[in-house]
């Protein structure tokens, strides 16, 4: 996708000298409230762990960076990439998917919640930045990139004139996250004691990792051989989805943006790669995710911001008054989630304490 070809803005604005204009997009993001927020929102392990763990903040970088990586082997559009990776999980609420769930099911009767539905209500209209307009304003091709993250069925079914396939850089972000939380919550995991790196040696890819970096050192105490595996992780991950992508996107090479996205091939891995991957993921579902101590922590969350949400439909008044504009626009359940979802878990555990103790 050139810059010069972006369909721009909802709200015209005259081009910058210097910066196109995705590196506007990336700035918009990177100076949002939200995006400030998630370096207080967990990515799948709580504070209470301790601090080495991924946040949703250091998990956005990282997927950029792979991202942009990926981008540059494959000649695609960096500046695009980086803007689409830094906005990916910016509606994500408190308490990661945990916390999801608990505000889908609040609002089941009122279009449920998704988290990259919530990533554009921030973006378009939540977010108050400018004088003449609401929301970031950010350029067509960011935004359409994120609808096809909340329609899942747009983003991966067969692809077609009336319904092309996303764009070569929303593919490769969705690339860089999946290989990025397959690696690093595998580290975190294994650093937080929930298992172990001979429990994860079970997997095919992990195991194939721990071999290639015994090939070339020996000696390795645990904390370095943990380090040295997430890395060989990465790497064979990010060789596996340019070695394949690569091989196809040649014969794109006279395509248009357009035409390249209205084949059905996807950026990704080959095959015994993807298996591998989903054979890992299937593991950390059911050994770590579901780990105990997790689930604990997750009921917990869950039921505070099920207790705050019905408090706030009680108390409306306590919304803060921004929010209560909102009421009438989208309703009172909707404006309410909305509100929890954009809370860092420190700050929801705060004024669950100060206004609905149980």
């Amino acid at each position: 996708m050139f810059s010069r070809d972006t369909r721009g803005r909802k709200h015209p604005e005259a081009e910058h000298p210097y910066r196109g204009p995705y590196q506007r997009d990336r700035d918009r993001i990177l100076h949002s409230h939200a995006f400030r927020r998630l370096a207080g929102k967990m990515q799948v392990f709580t504070g209470d762990m301790g601090d080495y763990h991924r946040t949703r903040l250091t998990h956005t970088h990282e997927v950029a960076s792979i991202a942009r990586t990926l981008g540059r082997a494959l000649q695609l559009n960096e500046d695009l990439i980086e803007a689409l990776a830094l906005f990916h999980d910016i509606g994500h609420p408190p308490y990661g998917h945990a916390g999801e769930d608990a505000l889908n099911e609040c609002l089941q009767d009122h279009g449920g919640f998704s988290h990259n539905r919530n990533a554009l209500v921030i973006a378009e209209e939540l977010e108050v930045r400018y004088p003449g307009f609401a929301g970031l304003n950010l350029s067509h091709e960011v935004l359409e990139g994120q609808r096809t993250r909340a329609n899942k069925t747009q983003s991966y079914g067969p692809a077609t004139e009336a319904h092309p396939g996303p764009l070569l850089e929303v593919q490769a972000v969705e690339a860089a996250d999946s290989m990025t939380y397959d690696a690093h919550d595998s580290d975190d995991a294994v650093k937080l004691e929930l298992v172990t790196m001979g429990e994860l040696q079970e997997n095919a890819l992990v195991r194939d990792a721990v071999a290639a970096v015994r090939r070339e050192f020996t000696g390795l105490s645990d904390d370095l051989l943990r380090k040295s595996v997430v890395h060989a992780l990465v790497d064979r991950q990010v060789s596996g989805v340019l070695e394949h992508s690569a091989a196809h996107l040649v014969t794109c090479r006279n395509l248009s943006a357009t035409e390249a996205r209205q084949r059905d091939f996807r950026i990704g891995p080959p095959p015994e790669l993807a298996e591998q991957k989903r054979e890992l993921e299937r593991f950390l579902y059911e050994r770590v995710y579901r780990h105990p101590r997790l689930v604990a922590v997750r009921t917990q969350a869950q039921q505070r911001l099920r207790a705050m949400y019905d408090g706030y439909l009680r108390r409306p008044e306590l919304l803060p008054p921004h929010f209560q504009k909102r009421v009438p626009l989208v309703g009172l359940e909707r404006t309410t989630g909305e509100y929890l979802a954009g809370m860092t878990d420190r700050f929801c555990e705060g004024l669950y304490q100060k206004h609905f103790p149980s």
